[in-house]
């Protein structure tokens, strides 16, 4: 068993939550990346379109959409990220820190399977 006091005084405890830290961050960064080309991906797929048809550009398509939530997510997930960070490493000098389920991970992880199935249902409706 080791010592609660001697794990909180221990460095390799705050490095431990510092890189999960940067994992939420490189998380939000990559959904923002995503949702900023899915974004213009669908401006890249209206382009091409009107220029095989020589007609004008005409909606805006559902990839804007989907690519500016996906930037949202990410924006929350890094809010998010920062402010589970600072708790946590309040929680570690206090000695309060307990183990448990990330909350976080688990929402995120149910929010980007509610999009992918509703992009799956889309796109087998798109067809």
């Amino acid at each position: 068993m080791v010592d609660e006091g001697k794990a909180m005084d221990d460095p390799r405890v705050y490095f431990a939550a510092e890189r999960t830290f940067l994992a939420w961050i490189r998380t939000g960064l990559g959904l923002m990346g995503v949702g900023f080309a899915v974004a213009r991906f669908g401006l890249f797929l209206r382009e091409m379109r009107a220029s095989e048809m020589h007609a004008g550009i005409h909606g805006t398509g559902l990839s804007v959409y989907a690519g500016v939530a996906l930037v949202a997510i990410g924006v929350v997930v890094n809010v998010t990220a920062v402010t589970h960070h600072v708790r946590t490493v309040r929680e570690l000098r206090a000695g309060t820190w307990a183990v448990g389920v990330s909350r976080n991970a688990v929402v995120l992880g149910l929010v980007l399977a509610a999009v992918g199935v509703a992009m799956g249902v889309y796109l087998l409706y798109l067809r």
